[in-house]
């Protein structure tokens, strides 16, 4: 899958020079193709402000970024069955990721790109547990190219540019920085998080999900999953996406590793319930039988309160992943995302009844 190596910037040289939106919604879809003369492109430039840096990135980015728009949705509030919509963009020649979260339960999914072309698709691959969607589409403008993957993981400061489509109006960008990495976010109504969450205070919205994070060089450093409150907004990281959209693209599914645990991070609080001699790592809750874990590692056998909240006592601390320190869930969580597959061998570095051990289990699938 050449167009996931990092580094990839040939849509840079392919950007186009000049861009105007055409308002979401205003042309039935076409079942084939392309909209006849439904292009908006030629304007007068000299009318057009300067605009700035991050002018440049918005036209050499957002041909590739697309509306997608959903039929056949439940709608939540109601019995009746609607639409529903957000945005995606181009990883490949034929293919456009989104979030999973919003081609769900949809039975037909069409795809507008800024030009105003219209273009029905496949959904090719879903995955829940990174919130990850591949659709292969019928048809892609000639201007619109692949977005390359971030080849260097974000930091706290850095500065990115959300682009989508929200609420299905014309392009839109909103700018900020990253202000958390490494996150880990609860999935609605799920038992399980997303990791390897990247945090940003761009202005996001729900019509901005599935829509593309973007650093200064225009490349891919997440893809938008939701807002999270004021000034707060998350996205499923390139890292994740470099191990996952492959797989949907290659096989429809993506395959995660798997412990069969329920864990918390040993925090101040958790290391004086616990008589540990550090507060770090993570402390084993729960075993669940007949996983990975059953046999390996011991969960904790009772509870007790500390400041308003229950606290486990006496399992097992996990220290270390293949050598590598995890001082609280998220670092666990990225760890196991990026790091691992299912069928791998895990070393594990534990505090056990007062003192530093191994073990070794082979990792499930989630």
């Amino acid at each position: 899958m050449d167009d996931f190596r990092p580094g990839r910037r040939r849509f840079l040289a392919a950007a186009s020079a000049g861009l105007a939106g055409v308002v979401a919604g205003c042309s039935e879809p076409s079942t084939s193709g392309p909209i006849e003369g439904s292009s908006s492109h030629e304007i007068d430039r000299g009318n057009l402000a300067d605009g700035s840096t991050f002018t440049d990135i918005y036209e050499a980015v957002i041909d590739s970024v697309t509306q997608v728009r959903v039929f056949g949705v439940s709608d939540p509030n109601s019995d009746s069955v609607g639409r529903g919509q957000g945005s995606g963009f181009l990883v490949d020649e034929n293919h456009v990721v989104t979030n999973a979260h919003v081609v769900a339960g949809g039975e037909e999914t069409d795809l507008q790109y800024i030009n105003g072309d219209w273009t029905t698709t496949e959904l090719v691959g879903t995955d829940t547990h990174s919130d990850l969607a591949v659709l292969e589409t019928d048809h892609v403008p000639a201007s619109a190219t692949p977005l390359t993957l971030a080849d260097q993981r974000p930091v706290v400061g850095q500065q990115v540019l959300a682009i989508g489509n929200p609420y299905g109006l014309e392009g839109s960008m909103s700018e900020g920085i990253v202000s958390g990495v490494d996150r880990t976010l609860d999935a609605p109504e799920r038992e399980f998080s997303f990791p390897n969450v990247v945090q940003t205070d761009a202005g996001v919205n729900p019509g901005n999900s599935g829509g593309p994070l973007v650093d200064l060089n225009g490349n891919v450093v997440g893809i938008v999953n939701a807002a999270g409150g004021e000034n707060i907004g998350f996205a499923i990281s390139a890292a994740l996406m470099q191990r996952v959209v492959p797989s949907l693209i290659a096989d429809g599914e993506y395959n995660h590793s798997f412990m069969g645990i329920t864990f918390m991070t040993v925090d101040r609080l958790v290391a004086e319930a616990n008589d540990l001699p550090e507060a770090t790592g993570v402390i084993v809750d729960s075993v669940r039988s007949g996983q990975p874990a059953a046999g390996t590692l011991h969960e904790s056998p009772r509870t007790t309160t500390r400041g308003g909240a229950p606290i486990p006592v006496g399992g097992d601390v996990i220290l270390e992943l293949n050598g590598e320190p995890v001082p609280d869930r998220h670092a666990f969580s990225t760890y196991l995302a990026l790091e691992t597959s299912p069928g791998d061998t895990l070393s594990l570095t534990l505090w056990r009844d007062g003192r530093e051990t191994t073990a070794e289990m082979v990792l499930g699938e989630r």
